[in-house]
């Protein structure tokens, strides 16, 4: 049997006085890390903003911001499982550093069309559908990695810092989106992108990680991908998460594809009202982080998860409903603070009940909860805005992120009780 604390931990960091929610910064590696995928995010968002503002300029419609979305998530839902299995017998670090590259080149593969004047609707689709499969590797394999930067002890902390650090880009890049799109065009935006994987590539290059202990497993792939499948399906704790995850992030989280639609049809805006309105998500989440930082108990987690699936549910049907800027944008600060507060949780909980010789593979099962319904969601909200119109397909999106809300709290003591703890492979 596995000790998920015996993984090859990182050197004890140095004592330092601070405030105890940013603790996993005490970590050379992780402060790398954090600085180099700070950079690399917010030119994530940047690009994420401006291809669907080119899509909505190229096309304007719902349909095919939905479809867009939906060639981006399909290869994770395809994929991704696979993916786990080969994080668990490959250098995590390796395997991300390759990740980045590639989306490096599609980014700049997006800019050159659009600069040239030649991009189609089927261009950015194609590319999409590209960084899908290699998000299908990368998502997992940087969540399974935290740990070797930063041992178990600070884990829950890290997680938090990290979902920090997504949401501080979500906020500031789709600002910049904003300003680049009306001065420079959607070209600069990808172009920018581009430039900023250097960064998280340096980074991840200078770090300083013991030897892998572990040797190369030769078992073949399907016997390990089972193994992941049975600890999900015996470890309820894990699997209640899961499947809630499957069905709020999906489903429910997916009306922002709308978003842009919104600013421009709905609230009479332009690309910075747009930029603005996933600002301000950005602003919001950046302060569900920070509160999640500070959580030091399982139960106090379960609560932080169901407080953000009721907060982002009224909030996403207060979006839906308004006509009025000034309440939209309110509406996505809380709607930011209730992704934030489940999503983080529930990475948080589950890689404390994981050992490490499953992280991989869980994270993986994760990625595809979170990401691998989303095509789904997709085209479920681009038809239903198609057909009956965005305010009530993004109305059905908070109606059901309420319900999986109403399911976490009947489900919430098996979750936080003690017995739910780290798992490994011979666990029952």
């Amino acid at each position: 049997m596995s000790d998920p604390t015996a993984i090859d931990q990182p050197p004890p960091p140095p004592p330092r006085i601070g405030h105890p929610a940013f603790r996993a910064l005490r970590h050379r590696n992780f402060r790398l890390y954090f600085g180099g995928q700070l950079t690399s995010l917010i030119g994530t968002w940047t690009q994420t903003a401006a291809q669907s503002w080119l899509v909505l300029k190229l096309t304007n419609s719902p349909l095919m911001l939905g479809t867009v979305s939906f060639a981006n998530y399909l290869p994770i839902l395809l994929f991704t499982l696979f993916a786990g299995v080969i994080i668990d017998r490959v250098d995590r670090r390796r395997l991300i550093i390759i990740t980045q590259a590639l989306m490096m080149m599609s980014a700049f593969t997006l800019a050159a069309l659009t600069w040239t004047g030649v991009v189609r609707v089927e261009h950015v689709i194609a590319i999409a559908a590209f960084n899908g499969v290699v998000s299908s590797f990368d998502m997992p394999g940087r969540q399974a990695f935290v740990v070797k930067m930063v041992g178990v002890s600070d884990l829950s902390n890290a997680i938090a810092i990290n979902s920090l650090m997504f949401n501080t880009a979500r906020m500031v890049g789709p600002a910049v989106a904003g300003v680049l799109i009306a001065a420079l065009g959607t070209a600069m935006c990808f172009f920018l992108n581009g430039v900023s994987f250097i960064a998280v590539i340096w980074s991840l290059y200078a770090m300083v990680l013991p030897a892998s202990r572990q040797p190369p497993s030769t078992e073949p792939v399907l016997r390990h991908l089972r193994e992941g499948f049975n600890y999900v399906r015996r470890h309820r704790p894990t699997r209640t998460l899961l499947l809630l995850s499957a069905v709020s992030n999906g489903l429910g989280s997916q009306y922002t594809v709308l978003v842009s639609l919104f600013a421009r049809n709905l609230l009479h805006g332009g690309p910075s009202l747009y930029g603005f309105l996933l600002a301000a998500m950005g602003v919001g989440a950046a302060a569900g982080a920070v509160t999640l930082a500070a959580a030091d108990s399982t139960r106090t987690m379960v609560r932080n998860l169901a407080i953000g699936l009721f907060v982002s549910s009224i909030a996403i049907v207060t979006f839906g409903l308004s006509p009025w800027i000034v309440l939209s944008v309110a509406a996505q600060v809380l709607t930011g603070y209730g992704f934030t507060s489940s999503r983080a949780t529930t990475n948080t909980l589950l890689q404390l009940f994981v050992a490490d010789e499953l992280r991989g593979r869980v994270m993986s099962f994760y990625t595809l909860s979170a990401l691998g319904m989303a095509p789904i969601g997709a085209l479920e909200v681009g038809l239903v805005g198609e057909h009956l119109g965005p305010r009530f397909a993004v109305v059905i999106c908070g109606a059901i992120s309420l319900v999986c809300a109403i399911v976490l709290l009947t489900r919430a003591s098996m979750i936080s009780r003690p017995t739910s703890t780290s798992q490994s492979l011979t666990t029952p």
